[in-house]
């Protein structure tokens, strides 16, 4: 008798949830596609492989350095001295990229967001977790991100 109970709330919830959404305007949009063609992604990592480059040639220069020490102390000595630039210039790279990556991902949910409202859409959903319905608006989304 229980089962018969709880077989039927599910299928009366699955109901009245169904009615609930029949109205529901939904779309889907492939947010890995969107921030792949992104201009701002791809000049955020433009900057982020010149950074690396010019980190890469301060450590020619600091290899460099090192090695015209004329004793172990003074290589010891610059070796720390250096490994703290270092560490705090790759700190410094990082926390710049994170903070310029939330930017342009908040950018990109804000545009998601306007075209969804633009198009009348009540929901939107990642086309990754979308195995059937909803209306694709990627397209339209990356069109509109910079």
């Amino acid at each position: 008798m229980k089962k018969i109970i709880l077989t039927a709330a599910i299928i009366l919830g699955l109901s009245s949830m169904n009615a609930a959404f029949a109205d529901t305007k939904i779309a889907i949009v492939d947010v890995a596609a969107v921030v792949a063609q992104s201009q701002q992604v791809k000049a955020l990592k433009q900057e982020e492989v010149k950074k690396i480059q010019d980190l890469e040639k301060w450590l020619t220069t600091v290899r460099a350095d090192v090695e015209k020490q004329q004793t172990q102390k003074g290589k010891d000595k610059l070796l720390k001295k250096y490994n703290a630039e270092f560490a705090k210039k790759k700190e410094t790279i990082a926390k710049d990229y994170q903070a310029k990556l939330q930017t342009i991902e908040k950018s990109i949910s804000d545009t998601i967001t306007q075209q969804a409202r633009a198009k009348g859409y009540d929901m939107v959903i990642s086309k990754g977790v979308v195995l059937y319905g909803g209306d694709d608006i990627t397209a339209d989304v990356a069109k509109a991100v910079k």
